[in-house]
């Protein structure tokens, strides 16, 4: 029988029983499950059915979590372009402020004015238009100046 199995490749040689003499033999059988009809277990329909909805339910836990998680860093990093822009525009407003009060300076003013032509206004033609003490509270309307000839003028 030894013979037949290692014609046919289903001798093991290298392996032997406890005793050291026996031969272990293998044989194919052919097993033929076609006619077998799988019957539905509902136990096993519900076991699954939880699974799936245990999993699912993890599965969206997962999700909103690493929706709230990369939103926050998104958050962070439109935070800190928000303060470079602020920094930017503070420095911007800090350097139009000085063009301003170096625009504003009388002395620049006044320089300006003669390389024009223009000339400091006479007595009489300055007038105040904040209130005297006299009447502190009235409201101060425009007024225009009487007629006066001014030198140089036509």
């Amino acid at each position: 029988m030894a013979a037949t199995a290692m014609q046919v490749g289903l001798y093991a040689p290298g392996r032997q029983a406890w005793g050291g003499s026996t031969p272990e033999i293998y044989f194919c059988k052919q097993i033929d499950n076609s006619r077998v009809v799988r019957l539905n277990d509902p136990e096993r329909g519900r076991e699954v059915g939880m699974l799936s909805a245990a999993l699912g339910v993890f599965f969206l836990l997962v999700m909103v979590y690493a929706w709230q998680h990369f939103s926050a860093i998104e958050y962070g990093y439109r935070i800190e372009a928000l303060k470079a822009q602020r920094e930017i525009l503070v420095e911007s407003n800090r350097a139009l402020r000085l063009e301003q009060a170096s625009l504003r300076d009388p002395e620049r003013i006044d320089m300006l004015a003669r390389q024009m032509g223009l000339q400091s206004p006479q007595a009489g033609q300055l007038q105040s238009l904040e209130p005297t003490p006299a009447e502190p509270a009235a409201p101060v309307m425009a007024r225009a100046m009487p007629t006066q000839t001014i030198a140089g003028a036509p």
